[in-house]
């Protein structure tokens, strides 16, 4: 069986921004699917619903993003309707409770990371991916199985940077782990990064929980309840049942990780 860990992020590895209050956090959430699950379910599950809600079509198909899902915009202005949002979002928590499917969540507050080490050789976004990377590569060899990584693309330059970040990881390994056992269980040393446009399901429902998991982790980091809101009920979800944890159900330090 072979798994791909689809990745969303969450604010920007720019050191420089650490103290502006709406910059000072990278969140990087992976999503891990099995890729027969992918097309013989999951997709045609999405799909559906879609259809069901935008008459969405296969030549011009209708991508899943959190951003103009809360906005309303074309082609989800028919969500400013509450009795059809409210059916959509019940729809969405369904998929989201009853999807086969495993999450990971890494954060680094780049403030404290910039306060605590005044000589930092690494970017953000490699020290998270490598963490995310880590439990992956564990999650796979307790389960027997291989996989791979996938992203959403950001252009040219960001791509490369992605690109670069992972093939490092897979080439070096992490303070944790060898990179003998990284490709042991990796099937490719490249990161799979594909723009939003080719309609990848497990990047949408990744898109869709990024935002949410990481007010959990924050919440959750400064002891505080979940928010009571339609994030907070995804994260509850998450929380519940989909996060990796430890034997007892633990969460913090297994499916969840705060940096540093």
């Amino acid at each position: 069986m072979k798994y791909r860990l689809y990745i969303d992020e969450v604010g920007n590895s720019d050191l420089s921004s650490s103290e502006n209050p709406n910059h000072r956090y990278l969140s990087l959430t992976g999503v891990i699917l099995e890729l027969d699950y992918v097309r013989n379910t999951f997709f045609p599950r999405i799909e559906s619903l879609k259809l069901d809600f935008f008459d969405s079509h296969p030549d011009e198909p209708i991508i899943l993003h959190r951003k103009e899902l809360i906005n309303k915009k074309h082609p989800f202005s028919i969500l400013s309707d509450p009795e059809i949002e409210e059916k959509f979002n019940s729809k969405i928590l369904n998929i989201i409770n009853e999807t086969d499917y495993a999450v990971l969540t890494v954060v680094i507050d780049k403030l404290e990371l910039n306060q605590r080490y005044k000589v930092w050789r690494y970017d953000p976004y490699h020290y998270c991916l490598a963490v995310l990377v880590e439990r992956f590569v564990l999650w796979l060899e307790k389960n027997d199985c291989v996989g791979d990584v996938m992203a959403e693309s950001r252009g040219g330059k960001e791509d490369r940077r992605l690109k670069d970040s992972f093939r490092n990881v897979y080439e070096y390994g992490t303070d944790y782990i060898h990179p003998n056992k990284i490709s042991a269980f990796l099937t490719s040393k490249q990161l799979k990064v594909k723009p939003k446009s080719n309609n990848i399901a497990g990047l949408q429902l990744a898109d869709l929980i990024a935002h949410p998991a990481f007010k959990a982790a924050q919440a959750r980091k400064n002891k505080q309840k979940l928010p009571e809101n339609f994030g907070g009920e995804i994260a509850g979800i998450l929380e519940e049942k989909k996060y990796i944890n430890r034997a007892d159900g633990y969460i913090e330090g297994w499916g969840r990780k705060w940096l540093p």
